[in-house]
């Protein structure tokens, strides 16, 4: 019979013991806001779903990036 190691306790006075800090804020997008992204250059935003995607248009292609957006940059 295997037993499960047990969660490890903290000291009170330990100062590995941080709470853990909250996610950052989503980036808000609008329609027709340029942005930039790592993979897909310049574009601009042609529809939002709220924190949930947003379709943008890059000339050559249109594509929808999902949030969190952690390639695309607001200009």
């Amino acid at each position: 019979m295997r037993h499960q190691a047990a969660a490890r306790r903290r000291l009170p006075g330990s100062p590995f013991n941080v709470a853990e800090p909250p996610p950052p804020p989503i980036e808000q997008f609008a329609v027709r806001d340029q942005v930039s992204h790592d993979k897909y250059g310049l574009g601009r935003v042609i529809a939002v779903e709220q924190n949930v995607a947003v379709l943008i248009d890059f000339g050559a292609e249109t594509r929808r990036i999902n949030a969190p957006y952690t390639k695309l940059v607001k200009l």
